[in-house]
């Protein structure tokens, strides 16, 4: 087919939804943005699930390497913005969330992970950005970031979360 009338069937229409999620746009932002509709972006996020990577190709090759990875990782990481985003499967019961963490100084996404919202699935992606030795955390006000993050490390408020 030459020409498509609905942009959702357009190949690169898939690698610009799955970029977008990566780099934390919500799936009512995608769609807004391609001008597709929520089913699409989630079906394709669906499908691609297993072959998205949960944490920044850098850290991914310093894991698989092996080596200090405290000494090794970008050293222009201290800072990091975390947020979470959802939408829903079918019916607003059945939630999924992407959390997330970007490099405050530079807006470059760190590590994330799709699932429920629960302090579990927090601690996972915590766990993910142990390797980077980040110094100062940005969050809002919700609960499991403050349960679970050092207090001397940790930033409540808008004033450094607006990305």
């Amino acid at each position: 087919m030459l020409e498509y009338r609905y942009k959702g069937c357009v190949p690169d229409t898939q690698k610009q939804i799955l970029n977008m999620t990566i780099n934390g746009s919500g799936i009512r932002d995608t769609c807004r943005v391609l001008n597709i509709s929520k089913g699409k972006v989630i079906s394709t996020i669906a499908k691609q699930e297993d072959q998205l990577v949960s944490v920044n190709p850098n850290i991914r090759q310093l894991l698989s390497e092996g080596g200090d990875m405290a000494a090794s990782i970008l050293p222009a990481c201290e800072e990091a913005e975390l947020d979470e985003q959802w939408s829903f499967v079918g019916r607003k019961s059945q939630q999924r969330w992407l959390w997330y963490a970007v490099d405050h100084r530079t807006n470059t996404v760190l590590a994330y992970v799709f699932s429920r919202r629960k302090d579990e699935i927090f601690r996972k992606l915590k766990a993910l950005l142990k390797p980077s030795g980040i110094q100062k955390f940005y969050t809002d006000d919700w609960g499991a970031y403050e349960r679970n993050l050092d207090e001397n490390k940790h930033e409540i408020g808008k004033r450094n979360t607006q990305r």
